[in-house]
């Protein structure tokens, strides 16, 4: 059981899931093991579909929006920028008392789309804090939300018994749900999330592309351990970079200004001292605050 407690009564009786990878499959498959008995439909291509029907994480699905006519959660779960393009096409598919959330990892570009849909639209932007280094729902886990923070990001306008409506829902999957500003949001990401993947996947392809197979093969476990992230999909991580340019921009420039520190000072050591300090420090803080 996903929630110590025992799963509360469900906020939603049905529920459509708009992109069945990593983060739409395991939303799937914790529905199906915290409350059987809620209908769970999956929008996607065929194959995926017919993968998540096999799996039993999905009661139907078919790779048209129109299947969500009927349900009283839909979560866009596909790549940003596609939940961009498909969230303006809901308010005439979905019932007007249907609630509208999204999982992607920014936030200011769909809560500004949501402003243009109709008056009374229920749409409440959100993020869980969970994932993999490999997407796709061959990787899906029911547990994957267990003990990891579930963000909202709701505007003054928003219903808030919307919000607490998914707060429950998010709970329920065994996470820890909570709300943050838009800007907050977008920029605390780009440091946390988004820096982090941009910079393990460019010291993978330089490491790789100077030693090649037979260099790398010689690696200790510090490269293999520091690079998991490297094996993320690149069209995910398109969309991201594009939507939240503004904020990942600076993050680079900063990371780049310590590493010009450190080129700079190789022989010395100085500042290479003064930065490893710091890293130790902030590491260590790391690990106390995600293992409470």
């Amino acid at each position: 059981m996903l929630n110590a407690e025992g799963p509360a009564a469900a906020p939603f009786a049905s529920i459509g899931i708009v992109g069945l990878g990593l983060i739409g499959g395991s939303i799937a498959l914790a529905v199906r093991e915290v409350w059987p008995a809620v209908r769970v439909v999956g929008v996607d291509r065929a194959e995926v579909v017919a993968f998540a029907e096999d799996a039993q994480a999905i009661d139907a699905g078919g790779d048209q929006l129109g299947l969500l006519g009927d349900v009283d959660l839909i979560v866009l779960a596909a790549p940003v920028r596609q939940n961009l393009k498909l969230l303006p096409e809901l308010p005439r598919i979905v019932r007007p008392d249907a609630v509208i959330t999204d999982v992607g990892s920014t936030k200011r570009d769909i809560v500004q789309a949501a402003a243009a849909l109709p008056p009374g639209t229920r749409f409440v932007a959100g993020h869980p804090i969970a994932g993999a280094a490999v997407g796709g729902f061959q990787n899906a886990r029911a547990d994957l939300f267990r003990q990891r923070p579930w963000l909202f990001t709701p505007t003054p306008s928003t219903d808030r018994e919307v919000v607490l409506s998914l707060e429950r829902f998010a709970a329920a999957l065994g996470s820890t749900p909570g709300v943050m500003t838009l800007d907050q949001h977008d920029r605390v990401f780009a440091f946390v999330s988004h820096l982090p993947q941009l910079a393990v996947s460019a010291l993978m392809a330089v490491a790789g592309s100077a030693v090649g197979a037979d260099g790398l093969a010689l690696s200790g476990r510090g490269l293999l351990d520091s690079t998991r992230l490297a094996s993320s999909p690149a069209d995910i991580w398109r969309d991201v970079a594009a939507v939240n340019a503004d904020q990942i921009g600076p993050a680079l420039d900063a990371l780049i200004a310590v590493l010009q520190d450190l080129r700079t000072d190789l022989t010395q050591g100085t500042r290479l001292t003064e930065v490893f300090e710091q890293a130790a420090r902030w590491r260590d803080e790391l690990v106390r605050r995600t293992q409470l």
